[in-house]
Protein backbone atom coordinates (compact mmCIF):
# COMPACT_ATOMS: atom_id res chain seq x y z
CA UNK A 1 0.00 0.00 0.00
CA UNK A 2 1.62 3.16 -1.37
CA UNK A 3 1.62 5.81 1.75
CA UNK A 4 1.09 9.85 0.67
CA UNK A 5 2.12 12.57 2.59
CA UNK A 6 -0.50 15.41 3.30
CA UNK A 7 0.69 18.49 1.31
CA UNK A 8 2.30 21.13 3.02
CA UNK A 9 0.83 23.89 1.12
CA UNK A 10 -2.20 22.74 1.86
CA UNK A 11 -1.91 22.77 5.72
CA UNK A 12 -4.51 25.55 7.00
CA UNK A 13 -3.55 27.93 9.49
CA UNK A 14 -0.58 27.26 12.14
CA UNK A 15 1.47 30.08 9.55
CA UNK A 16 4.29 29.96 12.56
CA UNK A 17 5.06 26.42 12.69
CA UNK A 18 5.05 26.60 8.57
CA UNK A 19 7.34 29.36 8.77
CA UNK A 20 9.77 27.46 11.80
CA UNK A 21 10.23 25.05 9.32
CA UNK A 22 10.81 26.78 6.37
CA UNK A 23 13.24 28.71 7.86
CA UNK A 24 15.00 25.15 9.30
CA UNK A 25 15.42 24.11 5.47
CA UNK A 26 16.74 27.37 4.54
CA UNK A 27 19.88 27.67 7.24
CA UNK A 28 19.55 23.87 8.99
CA UNK A 29 22.03 25.77 11.41
CA UNK A 30 19.64 27.84 13.15
CA UNK A 31 19.31 24.66 15.43
CA UNK A 32 16.12 23.16 14.61
CA UNK A 33 12.53 23.72 16.13
CA UNK A 34 10.79 22.56 19.06
CA UNK A 35 6.67 22.45 18.49
CA UNK A 36 4.59 22.79 21.59
CA UNK A 37 1.00 22.05 21.56
CA UNK A 38 -1.98 19.63 22.58
CA UNK A 39 -2.65 15.98 19.89
CA UNK A 40 -4.12 16.54 17.06
CA UNK A 41 -2.92 20.26 16.12
CA UNK A 42 -1.24 18.68 12.83
CA UNK A 43 1.84 18.60 14.53
CA UNK A 44 3.78 15.26 12.86
CA UNK A 45 1.22 15.63 9.92
CA UNK A 46 3.60 19.18 9.11
CA UNK A 47 6.78 17.63 9.89
CA UNK A 48 5.92 14.29 7.04
CA UNK A 49 5.14 17.25 5.12
CA UNK A 50 8.15 18.83 4.76
CA UNK A 51 9.93 15.65 2.39
CA UNK A 52 7.75 16.66 0.07
CA UNK A 53 9.08 20.32 -0.48
CA UNK A 54 12.81 19.64 -0.06
CA UNK A 55 14.82 18.89 -2.92
CA UNK A 56 15.94 14.84 -3.40
CA UNK A 57 19.90 14.49 -2.43
CA UNK A 58 22.51 12.79 -4.54
CA UNK A 59 24.04 9.61 -2.79
CA UNK A 60 25.98 5.97 -3.76
CA UNK A 61 23.26 2.99 -4.13
CA UNK A 62 23.76 1.30 -0.60
CA UNK A 63 25.54 3.94 1.21
CA UNK A 64 23.96 3.55 4.80
CA UNK A 65 25.33 7.29 5.79
CA UNK A 66 24.05 9.36 2.53
CA UNK A 67 27.40 10.63 2.32
CA UNK A 68 27.34 13.83 0.53
CA UNK A 69 28.86 13.19 -3.00
CA UNK A 70 30.22 17.19 -3.03
CA UNK A 71 32.16 16.02 -0.12
CA UNK A 72 35.96 15.49 -0.16
CA UNK A 73 35.92 11.28 -0.54
CA UNK A 74 39.58 10.93 1.18
CA UNK A 75 37.37 13.07 4.43
CA UNK A 76 34.27 12.63 4.35
CA UNK A 77 33.24 9.40 2.57
CA UNK A 78 32.47 6.26 4.27
CA UNK A 79 34.81 2.75 3.14
CA UNK A 80 32.20 1.89 1.05
CA UNK A 81 31.61 4.73 -1.23
CA UNK A 82 35.44 5.24 -1.50
CA UNK A 83 36.53 1.35 -2.07
CA UNK A 84 33.09 -0.09 -4.17
CA UNK A 85 32.87 2.95 -6.50
CA UNK A 86 28.83 2.01 -6.42
CA UNK A 87 26.18 3.42 -8.39
CA UNK A 88 24.92 7.36 -8.15
CA UNK A 89 21.03 8.08 -7.60
CA UNK A 90 18.56 10.65 -6.27
CA UNK A 91 16.12 9.78 -3.42
CA UNK A 92 13.98 11.80 -1.23
CA UNK A 93 15.32 12.92 2.32
CA UNK A 94 14.74 10.37 4.93
CA UNK A 95 12.54 11.54 7.96
CA UNK A 96 13.23 9.51 10.71
CA UNK A 97 11.61 8.91 13.46
CA UNK A 98 13.05 8.42 16.76
CA UNK A 99 11.20 6.30 19.39
CA UNK A 100 10.56 7.14 22.98
CA UNK A 101 12.19 3.51 23.88
CA UNK A 102 15.61 3.92 21.62
CA UNK A 103 18.71 2.95 23.82
CA UNK A 104 22.15 4.75 23.07
CA UNK A 105 23.42 2.28 20.95
CA UNK A 106 20.43 2.79 18.84
CA UNK A 107 20.65 6.57 18.29
CA UNK A 108 25.00 6.68 17.88
CA UNK A 109 25.31 3.39 16.71
CA UNK A 110 27.96 0.59 17.43
CA UNK A 111 31.15 -0.39 16.22
CA UNK A 112 32.75 -3.69 14.98
CA UNK A 113 35.60 -4.11 17.41
CA UNK A 114 36.92 -7.29 16.24
CA UNK A 115 36.73 -6.24 12.45
CA UNK A 116 37.91 -3.06 12.79
CA UNK A 117 40.87 -4.94 13.98
CA UNK A 118 41.23 -7.27 12.00
CA UNK A 119 40.61 -5.81 8.98
CA UNK A 120 41.88 -2.29 9.73
CA UNK A 121 38.84 -0.48 8.50
CA UNK A 122 36.45 1.51 9.72
CA UNK A 123 33.49 -0.93 11.00
CA UNK A 124 30.64 1.19 12.02
CA UNK A 125 26.84 -0.07 12.51
CA UNK A 126 24.79 2.68 12.33
CA UNK A 127 22.32 3.80 14.26
CA UNK A 128 19.30 6.40 13.64
CA UNK A 129 21.89 9.72 13.73
CA UNK A 130 23.55 8.07 10.21
CA UNK A 131 20.57 7.58 8.51
CA UNK A 132 19.06 11.16 9.65
CA UNK A 133 21.97 12.60 7.78
CA UNK A 134 20.63 14.83 5.27
CA UNK A 135 17.76 14.57 6.14
CA UNK A 136 14.98 15.50 9.27
CA UNK A 137 15.15 13.21 12.69
CA UNK A 138 11.99 14.33 14.05
CA UNK A 139 11.58 13.29 17.87
CA UNK A 140 7.65 13.17 19.25
CA UNK A 141 7.53 13.54 22.97
CA UNK A 142 10.66 15.06 22.74
CA UNK A 143 10.20 16.09 26.93
CA UNK A 144 9.75 12.83 28.07
CA UNK A 145 13.01 11.29 26.08
CA UNK A 146 15.62 10.88 28.76
CA UNK A 147 17.66 13.61 29.07
CA UNK A 148 21.51 12.14 28.07
CA UNK A 149 19.78 11.48 24.90
CA UNK A 150 18.44 14.84 24.24
CA UNK A 151 21.97 15.72 24.83
CA UNK A 152 23.39 13.91 22.31
CA UNK A 153 20.88 14.75 19.49
CA UNK A 154 21.74 18.51 20.69
CA UNK A 155 25.45 17.97 20.36
CA UNK A 156 25.06 16.21 16.99
CA UNK A 157 22.95 18.59 15.58
CA UNK A 158 25.22 21.26 16.47
CA UNK A 159 28.34 19.90 15.41
CA UNK A 160 26.62 18.24 12.25
CA UNK A 161 29.61 15.14 13.39
CA UNK A 162 28.35 11.73 15.53
CA UNK A 163 31.23 9.84 17.34
CA UNK A 164 30.90 6.68 18.42
CA UNK A 165 33.40 5.37 21.46
CA UNK A 166 33.88 1.42 22.82
CA UNK A 167 36.71 0.11 24.43
CA UNK A 168 39.33 2.83 23.65
CA UNK A 169 38.20 2.98 19.98
CA UNK A 170 36.62 6.43 18.72
CA UNK A 171 34.91 6.89 14.80
CA UNK A 172 32.98 9.73 13.63
CA UNK A 173 30.55 10.18 10.72
CA UNK A 174 28.85 13.12 9.15
CA UNK A 175 25.19 13.88 10.67
CA UNK A 176 23.80 17.01 9.53
CA UNK A 177 20.03 16.69 9.76
CA UNK A 178 17.19 19.33 10.61
CA UNK A 179 15.68 18.44 14.06
CA UNK A 180 12.12 18.78 14.96
CA UNK A 181 10.95 17.86 18.45
CA UNK A 182 7.04 17.93 19.16
CA UNK A 183 5.86 18.04 22.55
CA UNK A 184 2.49 17.90 24.66
CA UNK A 185 3.49 20.59 27.40
CA UNK A 186 0.84 19.46 29.89
CA UNK A 187 2.92 16.21 30.32
CA UNK A 188 6.24 17.64 31.70
CA UNK A 189 8.70 20.67 30.40
CA UNK A 190 11.66 20.68 29.11
CA UNK A 191 14.71 21.67 30.82
CA UNK A 192 15.43 25.30 30.46
CA UNK A 193 18.98 24.59 29.00
CA UNK A 194 17.39 21.82 26.54
CA UNK A 195 15.10 24.79 25.27
CA UNK A 196 17.76 27.39 25.30
CA UNK A 197 19.60 24.98 22.63
CA UNK A 198 16.46 24.42 20.30
CA UNK A 199 16.87 26.98 18.17
CA UNK A 200 12.70 28.46 17.65
CA UNK A 201 9.91 27.74 19.23
CA UNK A 202 6.44 27.45 18.10
CA UNK A 203 3.29 27.25 20.77
CA UNK A 204 0.46 25.34 18.14
CA UNK A 205 -3.31 26.21 19.48
CA UNK A 206 -5.92 24.71 17.65
CA UNK A 207 -8.20 27.09 15.66
CA UNK A 208 -11.19 28.57 17.43
CA UNK A 209 -12.30 30.46 14.19
CA UNK A 210 -15.19 27.35 13.04
CA UNK A 211 -14.55 28.56 9.16
CA UNK A 212 -11.12 27.75 9.27
CA UNK A 213 -11.69 24.28 11.10
CA UNK A 214 -14.58 23.35 8.87
CA UNK A 215 -12.14 23.92 6.03
CA UNK A 216 -9.04 22.04 7.87
CA UNK A 217 -12.03 18.92 7.81
CA UNK A 218 -13.06 19.22 4.33
CA UNK A 219 -9.21 19.52 3.09
CA UNK A 220 -8.79 16.10 5.38
CA UNK A 221 -11.36 14.06 4.48
CA UNK A 222 -10.84 14.93 0.16
CA UNK A 223 -6.70 14.01 1.23
CA UNK A 224 -8.17 10.36 2.94
CA UNK A 225 -10.57 10.00 0.23
CA UNK A 226 -8.38 10.64 -3.14
CA UNK A 227 -4.96 11.14 -1.88
CA UNK A 228 -3.87 11.58 -5.12
CA UNK A 229 -6.41 13.49 -6.80
CA UNK A 230 -6.09 16.06 -3.35
CA UNK A 231 -2.42 16.37 -4.10
CA UNK A 232 -2.69 17.18 -7.55
CA UNK A 233 -4.11 19.87 -6.42
CA UNK A 234 -1.70 21.67 -4.73
CA UNK A 235 1.11 20.51 -7.06
CA UNK A 236 1.48 23.76 -8.75
CA UNK A 237 1.92 25.81 -5.06
CA UNK A 238 4.13 22.78 -3.79
CA UNK A 239 6.59 23.39 -6.84
CA UNK A 240 6.12 27.17 -6.18
CA UNK A 241 7.32 26.97 -2.56
CA UNK A 242 9.54 24.15 -3.11
CA UNK A 243 11.73 26.65 -5.69
CA UNK A 244 11.27 29.46 -3.40
CA UNK A 245 13.13 27.68 -1.25
CA UNK A 246 15.52 26.53 -3.10
CA UNK A 247 16.17 30.08 -4.26
CA UNK A 248 16.74 31.30 -0.58
CA UNK A 249 19.10 28.57 0.05
CA UNK A 250 21.95 30.02 -2.52
CA UNK A 251 21.47 33.36 -1.95
CA UNK A 252 21.32 33.26 2.03
CA UNK A 253 24.59 34.14 2.05
CA UNK A 254 24.11 37.06 0.02
CA UNK A 255 21.51 39.21 2.50
CA UNK A 256 23.61 41.70 4.08
CA UNK A 257 23.86 42.46 7.85
CA UNK A 258 24.05 45.86 8.79
CA UNK A 259 27.34 46.15 11.04
CA UNK A 260 25.27 47.85 13.91
CA UNK A 261 22.44 44.70 14.09
CA UNK A 262 25.11 42.95 16.34
CA UNK A 263 25.04 45.18 18.80
CA UNK A 264 21.34 46.00 18.58
CA UNK A 265 20.74 42.26 18.47
CA UNK A 266 23.02 42.13 22.08
CA UNK A 267 21.21 45.16 23.73
CA UNK A 268 17.87 43.00 22.91
CA UNK A 269 19.17 39.87 24.45
CA UNK A 270 20.68 41.99 27.75
CA UNK A 271 17.44 43.65 28.27
CA UNK A 272 15.61 40.26 28.04
CA UNK A 273 17.64 39.37 30.98
CA UNK A 274 19.30 35.90 28.58
CA UNK A 275 23.02 35.68 28.54
CA UNK A 276 23.48 32.50 26.08
CA UNK A 277 25.14 33.44 23.00
CA UNK A 278 22.96 31.68 21.02
CA UNK A 279 20.23 33.37 21.25
CA UNK A 280 22.27 36.17 19.38
CA UNK A 281 23.39 33.85 17.08
CA UNK A 282 20.32 32.15 16.04
CA UNK A 283 18.40 35.51 16.13
CA UNK A 284 20.53 36.75 13.03
CA UNK A 285 20.52 33.58 11.59
CA UNK A 286 16.71 33.50 11.72
CA UNK A 287 16.13 36.88 10.47
CA UNK A 288 18.73 36.13 7.42
CA UNK A 289 16.97 33.25 6.32
CA UNK A 290 13.36 34.96 6.51
CA UNK A 291 14.66 37.89 4.45
CA UNK A 292 16.57 35.48 1.80
CA UNK A 293 12.52 33.60 1.88
CA UNK A 294 11.54 37.02 0.70
CA UNK A 295 13.90 37.47 -2.15
CA UNK A 296 15.61 40.80 0.14
CA UNK A 297 19.24 41.48 -0.18
CA UNK A 298 19.13 43.30 3.28
CA UNK A 299 17.60 42.55 6.38
CA UNK A 300 14.41 44.71 7.55
CA UNK A 301 12.41 45.17 10.44
CA UNK A 302 9.77 42.51 9.78
CA UNK A 303 12.63 39.72 9.17
CA UNK A 304 13.83 40.86 12.87
CA UNK A 305 10.16 40.84 14.13
CA UNK A 306 9.38 37.48 12.89
CA UNK A 307 12.74 36.03 14.00
CA UNK A 308 11.80 37.86 17.32
CA UNK A 309 8.66 36.07 17.88
CA UNK A 310 10.45 32.21 16.84
CA UNK A 311 13.52 32.98 19.02
CA UNK A 312 13.15 34.90 22.35
CA UNK A 313 9.39 33.72 23.62
CA UNK A 314 10.69 29.96 24.97
CA UNK A 315 13.55 31.42 26.17
CA UNK A 316 11.98 34.10 27.89
CA UNK A 317 9.22 32.53 29.71
CA UNK A 318 11.82 29.68 30.72
CA UNK A 319 13.78 32.30 32.20
CA UNK A 320 11.66 35.24 33.41
CA UNK A 321 7.94 34.83 33.42
CA UNK A 322 7.70 38.47 34.14
CA UNK A 323 8.43 39.78 30.61
CA UNK A 324 5.52 39.69 28.70
CA UNK A 325 4.79 39.54 25.17
CA UNK A 326 4.21 43.00 25.32
CA UNK A 327 7.58 43.95 27.26
CA UNK A 328 9.02 42.41 24.27
CA UNK A 329 7.28 44.36 21.70
CA UNK A 330 8.26 47.55 23.37
CA UNK A 331 12.28 46.77 23.67
CA UNK A 332 11.55 45.63 19.90
CA UNK A 333 10.20 48.81 19.03
CA UNK A 334 12.79 50.83 21.32
CA UNK A 335 15.96 49.23 19.67
CA UNK A 336 14.87 48.23 16.18
CA UNK A 337 13.15 51.66 15.26
CA UNK A 338 15.53 52.92 12.38
CA UNK A 339 14.59 49.73 10.06
CA UNK A 340 11.87 49.75 7.54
Amino acid sequence: MKYYNFPFTAICGQEQMKKALILNIIDPKIGGVLLTGQQGTGKSTAVRSMIDILPEIEVHKGCQFQCNLTDDPSDNWCDFCRDQNPQKLRKPINLVNLPLGATEEMVIGSLDIEKIIREGKRAIQPGLLAKANRGILYVDEINLLPDHLVDILLDVSASRINIIEREGVSLEHPSAFILVGSMNPEEGELRPQISDRLGLEVQIKAPTDPQLRAEISIRVLEFEDQPEKFIQKYSIPQEKLKQQIQSAKKKIAEVIIPEELYAQVAILILKLGLYSQRADITFIRCARAHAAFKQRTEISKEDLWEASNLVFNHRVKRFDESISPEILETYFNEIFNDYK
